[in-house]
């Protein structure tokens, strides 16, 4: 371990992430902890479990060292919960849903229970009988799993974990399940099952039925009967189609996963956690880390002897969260202790690349980071293997099935999303590249504030590239290729998400997956918005066939197109919503006008029409209801309307956004209200988008961005998925 005893220093952002989700509060809601000794609290928990043993002090040290330093990070419940009452340290569950009522709301109990404490859950609803199934019990036919599906997305919506992260399922529906084209489409329109992520279980035997242009069958999971057979390439270019949509459904290659079941004598992986990457059985759950790759270059080489070091502390480490947890429900604790999984990750892999001078599209970057993975795999092993002599093998290892040495843990390694964990160790999240290297955030007194990637501002100041205006024309194109003074060699280096062509994303996660990754892997396909059906078709081809456990593509905008745009352009630079009091502004006889489609609380269409001056300022809200002339609707429509008269009133008064926000809040008892709606658009305004739902933090206004799986705000830390 390093013997650096110096003060860490984190970055602003880290801390506001830490202040806002990590550090302890009082009961006034003031912050009472630093890093330094929200590090030792997490350290003193997860070392207890060998406060008998000679090497305690040692143990708790090094624990303490390499969290501190950034070295290794794990997942954000051990660092919420560790050393305090809640005490629940896993990330990631998979609860079973048996065919029954009992079943059902059994498991809608549990997933309640696992939320509370901060965990994450999936979910397969393949065992529920089909719409119209036939119940023998009640004469009756069955809803379907869709149906349930909705109770539980409803149940997660009332639950907020712990107070520090949201609820967060994965849903997952086997491809031969009668119900599954309405499960392909269920999330077309992004308005239901917003506490899910959606996934179909893909089988060999279907892959098999594409390629080679044939029907396959549906089973009813009641009888085990083929319900009937369908057109495997057309199920397919249905999902390929959604997909191409808004990214949803994603797929899962669940028999590749049931290939890598270390236990199967205990059943088969039916779902994953809720973005993708731990394949787990019923009841069990994981605890996951990641290794901060960016700390481990030296003099421009790995330096491989002290991430090995790192790796067997925290090898150590999850195995001993696994011990000090407190379980949300006895089936979990049972199970868990059965298979003692950990999900050994990495983060900041973009930056390693960056340091050693290679691209991340490359096969030099791909060799480099496939090198890296199973290193860590192979010292992880290493140390379980030994924790194995000194406490005993996992109790379900048995010597018949298993191939390997008697080892601690069943599994040891997936890349999961590191989200505000990188944040706070100023990375890349977890396997993949920066979303962005120069970006422009419009600040609260109009002036655009330039933030530019801390390697890219080294390489450009000593490579003498370096300028003001050449970081302001990288922002604003979005990407550092194309701009001439820029040496080429760089531009490759720095590509970004969306520089980096989907190729050559999935044979990351193929040689990934393929070197070291033990479960699987959670990464975005980033697809420009021009991408085609057909594109999203190869990309789901070829990470099937290098082995992939599981796929997400987003094409670039696809969530944003619920928002009609009536101006036939916009201007290449938008401003902040900032104004000072005054005259009343006069309006010309045009303006250019947006349109948003929300619901209100009765789940009935309402829209809402925003127009902007020329500097793309609000001045008028007005809200339409489709069938405003009926009489139910007719006292809801006059107060929808007079909110707005006031607003656009406001606006007009050059009134601060802030001050109208805030009035806003005040007045919103629900959030599918009026209030609500508009105070969660003019947020937007001022980050500086006009993109409203789609792309705006809910918590901060920032603007949100999908990788790992999952919308993501890097200025706070919001994620849909935790």
């Amino acid at each position: 371990m390093t013997p650096d005893l110096t003060k860490q220093v984190l970055t602003k952002t880290a801390e506001t992430v830490l202040a806002r989700r990590y550090y302890l509060k009082d009961r006034t809601g003031e912050v009472v902890e630093t890093w330094e000794t929200l590090c030792k609290r997490v350290s003193n928990a997860v070392a207890e479990v060998d406060k008998e043993s000679k090497q305690f002090e040692a143990l708790r040290e090094s624990y303490f060292r390499m969290m501190y330093h950034l070295d290794f990070l794990p997942n954000s419940p051990c660092l919420m919960n560790a050393g305090t009452d809640i005490g629940q340290l896993s990330a990631c569950f998979v609860l079973p849903i048996e065919d029954s009522m009992d079943g059902i709301f059994t498991a809608i109990r549990n997933g309640a229970l696992v939320h509370k404490t901060g965990g994450g859950t999936g979910y397969s609803f393949s065992r529920l009988r089909s719409r119209n199934a036939s119940v023998r019990s009640t004469q009756g036919v069955a809803s379907g799993p869709l149906s349930f599906a909705a109770v539980f997305d409803a149940a997660t919506e009332t639950i907020k974990q712990g107070g520090k992260r949201r609820g967060a399922n994965m849903g997952v529906l086997r491809i031969d399940h009668p119900d599954i084209m309405d499960f392909i489409s269920a999330k077309e329109n992004q308005d239901k099952f917003n506490n899910f992520n959606f996934s179909v279980a893909i089988t060999d035997d279907f892959m098999k039925a594409v390629e080679e242009g044939t029907e396959y069958a549906l089973i009813e999971p009641s009888t085990g009967e083929v319900s009937e057979t369908l057109d495997a390439k057309a199920v397919f270019e249905k999902i390929i189609d959604l997909a191409w949509h808004n990214g949803e459904p994603g797929v899962l290659f669940i028999d590749a996963a049931n290939r890598d079941n270390m236990t199967p004598q205990l059943g088969d992986f039916e779902a994953t956690n809720p973005c993708g990457e731990q394949w787990l059985l019923p009841y069990e759950s994981c605890n996951l880390g990641s290794l901060n790759l960016s700390n481990f270059v030296k003099n421009g080489k790995v330096d491989y002897k002290r991430m090995g070091q790192v790796v067997r502390v925290a090898t150590s480490f999850l195995d001993n969260v696994i011990d000090c947890n407190r379980f949300p429900i006895p089936e979990i604790e049972e199970m868990t202790l059965k298979t003692r999984k950990i999900g050994m990750g990495i983060m900041g892999l973009h930056d390693l690349l960056i340091q050693l001078g290679l691209p991340y599209g490359s096969e030099e970057g791909r060799a480099q980071a496939a090198e890296i993975m199973s290193y860590v795999r192979e010292k992880a092993e290493e140390r379980s293997v030994e924790l194995a002599v000194e406490k005993g093998a996992f109790p379900a290892y048995d010597a018949k099935l298993n191939k390997y040495p008697a080892r601690r843990n069943a599994a040891l390694t997936s890349i999961q999303p590191t989200g505000t964990v990188s944040m706070i160790a100023d990375c890349a999240s977890g396997c993949e590249p920066y979303f962005s290297i120069v970006m422009i955030k419009n600040v609260m007194d109009g002036d655009r504030l330039i933030l530019v990637n801390k390697h890219f501002e080294q390489v450009a100041r000593r490579e003498g590239f370096y300028s003001e205006k050449l970081m302001a024309k990288v922002a604003d194109s979005g990407t550092v290729i194309g701009h001439d003074e820029i040496p080429v060699h760089w531009q490759e280096v720095f590509r970004t998400a969306q520089d980096v062509s989907p190729e050559d994303h999935i044979q990351m996660q193929g040689i990934l997956q393929k070197n070291g990754v033990d479960s699987s892997i959670s990464k975005t396909i980033n697809l420009p918005n021009s991408a085609t059906r057909e594109e999203v078709e190869l990309s789901y081809i070829m990470g099937y066939k290098l082995g992939c456990k599981g796929l997400t593509v987003y094409r670039d905008g696809s969530r944003d197109q619920q928002v009609l745009n009536t101006k036939e352009s916009a201007p290449a630079e938008k401003t902040a919503l900032v104004s000072t009091t005054g005259a009343k502004k006069i309006l010309p006889d045009t303006l250019s006008a947006k349109r948003y489609r929300v619901k209100d609380q009765d789940q009935k269409s309402v829209y809402i029409i925003v127009c902007f001056d020329e500097n793309e300022q609000p001045m008028e809200v007005f809200a339409k209801f489709p069938f405003d002339n009926r009489v139910d609707l007719k006292d809801k429509s006059t107060m929808w309307t007079t909110t707005c008269r006031l607003v656009s009133l406001a606006l007009r008064f050059n009134i601060p956004a802030s001050e109208i926000i805030k009035q806003l809040d005040r007045s919103s008892g629900h959030m599918l209200d009026l209030p609500a709606q508009l105070s969660k658009l003019f947020k937007s305004f001022m980050a500086g988008t006009q993109h409203g739902f789609a792309s705006t933090c809910p918590e901060c206004s920032g603007q949100l961005i999908f990788e790992e799986g999952c919308e993501t705000c890097h200025d706070c830390g919001y994620s849909k998925c935790s």
